[in-house]
């Protein structure tokens, strides 16, 4: 069977990867691998996975794991830029590194943070970590986070990528039931093109991507 892609809505996809619990399945035009609705969890079953999670701003470990991101990030960023960290968490910890580094933030997260009024706001960046791979609608979402950016702005996204479908049928990340799209550094591209933005891969799992 083929499903409608989350993220450009082809209707065209086809078989990637089928374990024990679940099938995954690859778009035709932007190549997002993707759960298809019926294997997604409800939302209080994926709110319990979150509140196993212990993040904290304290956790120095954590802070290094976010550095990935915020590193590069922070080079680019002009003093005093405004950013929103989407999808906080229950331990709000990049939000935390970018206000020490000068840049007010808002913070939004549907569990944890759920107000909804800072989606109105616009901002010179937004960051992301560790979120595109739970989202049921990346297409819709992404487009939410378009019209917040200010021209010229950055969009900074933390996802481990899909290399092949050998390393997929053996990759951890598919083991966690929450996470349901899964990006490859063709997709990143494609999205970009599409949307009007620059793309850059400072790491293994990390994007940053530039408003035109």
């Amino acid at each position: 069977m083929m499903w409608r892609c989350p993220l450009c809505l082809d209707p065209r996809s086809e078989l990637y990867h089928r374990d024990q619990r679940r099938e995954y399945h690859q778009c035709a035009t932007c190549a997002l691998v993707f759960v298809p609705k019926p294997w997604h969890l409800s939302a209080a079953e994926e709110k319990a996975e979150y509140d196993r999670h212990e993040n904290s701003p304290y956790d120095a470990g954590y802070r290094r794991f976010l550095s990935r991101l915020f590193t590069p990030l922070n080079e680019k960023l002009a003093p005093g830029a405004e950013g929103l960290d989407f999808g906080s968490g229950p331990g709000p910890t990049l939000s935390v590194m970018c206000e020490e580094a000068g840049h007010p933030m808002a913070i939004y997260d549907p569990f944890y943070a759920p107000e909804t009024s800072v989606l109105e706001n616009s901002y010179d960046f937004i960051t992301a970590t560790e979120v595109v791979e739970h989202l049921s609608a990346p297409g819709e979402v992404l487009a939410q986070l378009v019209a917040c950016l200010r021209p010229g702005g950055y969009l900074g996204l933390m996802t481990k990528r899909v290399k092949d479908r050998a390393a997929f049928a053996h990759w951890h990340y598919i083991q966690d039931p929450t996470h349901v799209a899964f990006f490859s550094e063709s997709t990143f591209c494609w999205w970009a093109r599409n949307e009007g933005f620059s793309v850059e891969f400072p790491s293994a799992d990390t994007v940053i991507m530039q408003k035109h």
